[in-house]
């Protein structure tokens, strides 16, 4: 029997108490700049157990306009903006060649929690960004070495073939480059902070940078 997928949805539940705790935000209290409150948002999130807390989605445009999307990874985050990596021969590295600009969407059910950003996109020196993928996991150099991302495959087995050679490599040469594999940073234009009620009473602030690194705020209707 095919499954109802209306059916199912009715069965569904945002934010069920069983495992969702929506903390009270007072927008007046938070800091002056929004990498602090990610921070804190972020550690909240770890320490609540929630699922991959560091994944995001990051959505890009094509030459024409046209929009993408899709999850990955955050590197790190600092002053310079909000770290992630990828080919830049992958669809997303070619659109951000394209359009250097991006968004990214964090969203942590376990507190009701999102944060949109906006703004350019930069890309980090080579040797940072092979620095970067040096420390992270034999798969995920593998992975990168595997590369051809994005493009057309012909067979699982070309793909299997096409990885084992990588992690073969990437055990024994765990410093080997990937040429492509590209470090790059979005520094935000704004960045909002989204906290759900049970009341349907969500908060919304937004920063939005200014000159001289300062940063304007101002709440949203939800």
């Amino acid at each position: 029997m095919a499954t109802d997928l209306h059916e199912l949805l009715r069965t569904l539940r945002v934010w069920d108490p069983k495992v969702t705790n929506l903390p009270s935000f007072d927008p007046a209290s938070a800091p002056d700049a929004p990498l602090p409150l990610f921070t804190d948002w972020f550690a909240e999130a770890v320490a609540a157990g929630e699922t991959e807390p560091h994944t995001m989605t990051l959505s890009t445009s094509d030459e024409e306009g046209l929009p993408d999307a899709r999850i990955v990874m955050l590197h790190g985050t600092d002053a310079d903006g909000w770290a992630f990596a990828t080919h830049a021969t992958s669809r997303k590295g070619r659109e951000l060649a394209a359009r250097p600009y991006a968004a990214l969407t964090f969203y942590w059910p376990v507190h009701g929690r999102q944060i949109r950003l906006r703004g350019p996109v930069t890309v980090a020196p080579a040797e940072e960004a092979q620095t970067d993928l040096h420390v992270r996991s034999t798969g995920a150099l593998a992975a990168a070495l595997t590369g051809r991302q994005s493009e057309v495959l012909g067979s699982v087995e070309q793909l299997a073939r096409a990885s084992e050679e990588a992690w073969d490599r990437a055990s024994r040469e765990p410093t080997s480059e990937a040429p492509t594999w590209t470090l790059y940073r979005l520094r935000p234009d704004t960045v909002e902070f989204f906290q759900g009620d049970a009341r349907r009473r969500h908060v919304r602030l937004a920063y939005r940078r200014e000159t001289a690194g300062r940063w304007t705020r101002e709440l949203l209707w939800p």
